[in-house]
């Protein structure tokens, strides 16, 4: 293979192409791509194995562990399983098999907040406000990068060109973080903010609104109930109170407020840096808060709610009415931590594991994740690993993680499966649909993903190793179906299952599945024929098919059981309370410990390509100059950085595009662990942040792990063979 490019005729990327797609290349050609079952041996090295070896073994150990408790089996899904169709789809098969508690996933360490705040207020975790970046004339950007991202929870290809676009068409860009990012470069304007104060700022800009009366809800004042509880919320927040906990003076505050109110078409927009905190519910919910108390919020050049061709939970149903949504069904066994989107937060997976007791998790699956490097305390999840009695991973290196696993299954190539964005599409900024077919050929000693995971339901379900592949698919295409035929308002209602199945002929695996899920979407063909979305239409389009700009979809969007916008939920005013305390409290000197997002990573799994890691160092610790020199820390020299939970060293990089009194290190890096299989990464290892994260710091309401805002010390290293340790003893 030559080389891979950007589609200058796609509907919606129009040929940019960010440095980690055309990364592809080498992780297709990767060496240390795991290519064939790996099997632990005694001495703790690993053999290659047959596929049925593998299998022998996973049902030879596996087995008992789930007829003793089932809770005693947990499951970690990685990022990148958002951008896997086959995992997207078949992963959920594979967890209904095993029927644990203990499932855990990269989403309480990124986004579950913002999906908290929507699910409460709008129905479902996926009714998610996106702004309208192509058509706004005002974007307010807090604790988030897209110029590295190219959008989060905001699928947008070049991010660059559109917010320059902004600018061109005479609109303005205000960035609120504590970091001059690539993004607060782009902007008119640039606030530093204390870490973990969005909620103050965001608390203190409804306060202006309301008490100059700048609130213009519209329409959707009659649909929304709560905006007088709010009122009375943010009385308390006042410009003056907010600037003395966020660090924003309230002259500015009140300045923000009013040049997002007077703005025609303005949106709010909040990401991880406002999800990885400890008021990340609050922050997320106050994000949309805003948006609707201006008006802008389901309005052209607002905030909008895509509508993705398939697995959007807001397009089907009865619209603008729904069940509403619940969380803390039940809650860990060590903690008590709740619930939430049928997962436990991952802070808590350590504590599984090592915490004695009945009902202590005993084995592992991972699916293409290595928390080890990705979630807080990692030195923790680390040794928690050594105590299990046994471990699966499917994934194509042996990392951090994935070095503890009794038996590795390898997947094929990206260049070898086909590609749909079935969850990134729910949170794009213009609605599209793209399906690409494998680029290469299958390889057949390398079984697709959804087979090997249809393989493992299998000795989940009491089935065995080999349980017939092809029965199992069908049952999981007949209860997709089923279940499309019982939603009320179906437009197949009158059709049979067998129906259906037959005309998804010939298609298996994932193809079969996203077809069902397009041709009974709100684009599809209802298999009634007709130039409705299929499958089939994607694949003669092979740039895609544009479905066209955002379109205001309030109330029918709305899942609540009220059939209502629920600006104040009960869990989200209870927690005010708690938001009010902070706001009280005397803040500290202490110093504080953010992550940063970079262009050419992805977390930790794309470390091992030398066109991605190539160039100067990346893994340094961002230093204000005033508080290098108060600590006696040199530009290039190391700095010892130590948290509650451990410490680490780091090169230091003095800069004033971060705000005194924080530090920054980049998240996903840490690749000096024995054992992995990382020829690339182990050169240029860099520092594991994640040891510094502590699991116990969390988001109250959502569990979700607090990484901006780890309070830390720092001193100099001195001695020169002090290099950059992420593993301490």
């Amino acid at each position: 293979m030559a080389s891979i490019r950007g589609d200058p005729e796609d509907v919606f990327s129009h040929g940019f192409i960010c440095p980690k797609g055309f990364a592809l290349k080498e992780l297709h050609e990767d060496p240390d791509r795991v290519r064939t079952p790996l099997i632990r041996r005694p001495d703790g090295s690993f053999a290659p194995a047959s596929w049925d070896e593998a299998f022998a073994e996973i049902q030879r150990r596996l087995s008992p562990i789930l007829a003793a408790d089932r809770n005693g089996v947990a499951v970690y899904l990685g990022n990148p399983n958002a951008h896997n169709l086959a995992n997207i789809l078949y992963g959920t098969v594979l967890l209904r098999a095993l029927s644990s508690r203990n499932t855990y996933s990269a989403s309480t360490v990124d986004q579950f907040p913002k999906q908290l705040a929507s699910a409460l207020m709008f129905g479902t975790g996926t009714t998610v406000a996106v702004p309208d970046v192509d058509r706004t004339g005002h974007l307010l950007i807090l604790g988030a990068n897209p110029l590295a991202s190219n959008g989060s929870l905001m699928t947008a290809p070049d991010m660059r060109g559109r917010l320059r676009a902004i600018r061109a068409r005479g609109g303005r860009i205000v960035v609120v973080d504590p970091r001059r990012s690539r993004t607060a470069e782009e902007a008119d304007e640039h606030h530093f903010i204390r870490p973990g104060t969005d909620a103050h700022l965001l608390f203190a800009l409804v306060h202006v609104l309301f008490a100059e009366g700048l609130t213009r809800p519209g329409r959707l004042e009659s649909l929304t109930d709560g905006i007088d509880v709010v009122r009375r919320l943010a009385e308390p927040f006042t410009p003056e109170a907010a600037a003395s906990a966020c660090g924003i003076e309230p002259d500015e505050i009140r300045h923000m407020a009013r040049e997002l109110a007077a703005a025609p078409r303005a949106a709010v927009y909040g990401r991880i840096g406002t999800c990885t905190q400890e008021f990340g519910t609050l922050a997320s919910w106050l994000v949309d808060a805003l948006n609707l108390l201006t008006g802008n919020l389901d309005r052209e050049g607002g905030a909008m709610f895509p509508l993705g061709a398939a697995g959007h939970a807001n397009a089907v149903g009865t619209p603008g009415r729904g069940k509403g949504f619940r969380f803390g069904r039940f809650h860990s066994r060590v903690r008590g931590l709740a619930e939430l989107f049928g997962e436990l937060p991952v802070s808590c997976l350590a504590e599984e594991i090592d915490t004695p007791g009945e009902g202590r998790v005993r084995a592992l699956i991972t699916l293409s994740g290595n928390p080890v490097v990705s979630t807080p305390n990692s030195a923790r999840l680390d040794r928690a690993l050594d105590g299990l009695d046994f471990m699966i991973s499917l994934d194509v290196y042996v990392n951090e993680t994935t070095r503890h696993a009794d038996v590795i299954l390898p997947a094929p190539s990206p260049l070898r499966r086909p590609h749909y964005d079935l969850a990134l599409y729910l949170f794009a900024v213009r609605n599209v649909a793209n399906y690409s077919r494998p680029v290469l050929a299958p390889e057949p000693e390398l079984p697709d993903e959804w087979v090997t995971l249809l393989r493992l339901a299998g000795v989940a379900y009491g089935l065995g190793p080999d349980a017939d592949i092809e029965q199992l698919d069908a049952q999981v295409a007949r209860t997709l179906i089923e279940r499309a035929l019982a939603t009320p308002g179906s437009s197949v209602a009158d059709r049979t299952v067998d129906e259906l199945l037959a005309e998804l002929e010939p298609r298996r695996g994932p193809e079969r599945l996203l077809d069902l899920m397009l041709r009974t979407g709100p684009y599809g063909d209802h298999f009634a024929g007709g130039e409705g979305l299929t499958l089939a239409a994607l694949e003669a389009a092979p740039h895609g098919i544009d479905l066209g700009p955002l379109q205001p979809r309030l109330p029918d969007v709305l899942r609540t059981a009220s059939g209502r916008i629920e600006l104040a939920p009960e869990p989200i005013v209870a927690d005010v309370e708690r938001l009010l305390t902070a706001l009280r409290t005397q803040r500290d000197d202490a110093m504080v410990l953010i992550g940063r997002r970079q262009l050419r990573s992805n977390n930790s799994w794309m470390h091992n390509l030398p066109v991605l890691a190539k160039g100067k160092p990346r893994c340094t610790l961002h230093v204000h100059p005033d508080d290098a020199s108060r600590l006696e820390l040199l530009d290039g020299e190391q700095a010892e950085i130590r948290s509650r939970t451990g410490s680490v060293v780091a090169q230091v990089e003095l800069t004033d595009g971060v705000m005194p009194g924080v530090v920054s290190l980049p998240h996903g890096w840490g690749h000096d662990a024995p054992g992995t299989a990382l020829s690339v990464a182990a050169e240029r290892p860099g520092t594991n942040s994640n040891v510094l994260a502590d699991e116990l710091l969390l988001d109250a309401l959502s569990g979700n792990a607090v990484l901006n805002g780890i309070p830390v010390e720092l001193a100099p290293v001195r001695a020169p063979e002090a290099l950059s340790a992420s593993w301490p003893a």
